[in-house]
């Protein structure tokens, strides 16, 4: 079980994500690979997740992503993103529970709105959440 909340460095992630080369995951844009690896992290560029968000979509392409880049975790970047639909927690959920090495699933820069929902769903215990400092 996870602390919820922590305040931490993302190892192996960059500095800044301000000046970051970013790539659209999907041919929607919605989801953005801010840098893969070991740690592979991605986000929404600072918007929030539309309300269409389909888990199923999704989840394929970032369990490709994590298994080519032999990542063991997988961190997403919730800076400035204010709402969190449930297929984005389904997509979450799915991911600690790959077959093949699933990865630890990190949430970071959350607001307190997103936080609390994390919390009353209890994702928050296999979900590691995380403040992280981003640089401009």
């Amino acid at each position: 079980m996870t602390e919820p909340h922590k305040s931490a460095p993302l190892p192996g992630a960059p500095a800044s994500y301000a000046g970051a080369e970013q790539y659209a995951l999907t041919d929607d844009g919605v989801l953005r690979v801010y840098s893969s690896g070991p740690v592979t992290v991605l986000g929404f560029g600072g918007s929030d997740v539309p309300s269409e968000f389909n888990a199923a979509h999704y989840r394929t392409a970032v369990s490709d992503l994590l298994r080519s880049q032999h990542s063991s975790v997988a961190a997403f970047d919730l800076t400035g993103v204010s709402l969190v639909p449930s297929g984005m927690l389904g997509l979450l959920v799915s991911l600690t529970r790959l077959s093949e090495n699933p990865p630890k699933v990190q949430v970071f820069n959350a607001c307190p709105a997103v936080r609390e929902v994390l919390a009353l769903t209890r994702l928050d215990t296999i979900v590691e959440v995380l403040e992280v400092k981003i640089s401009e």
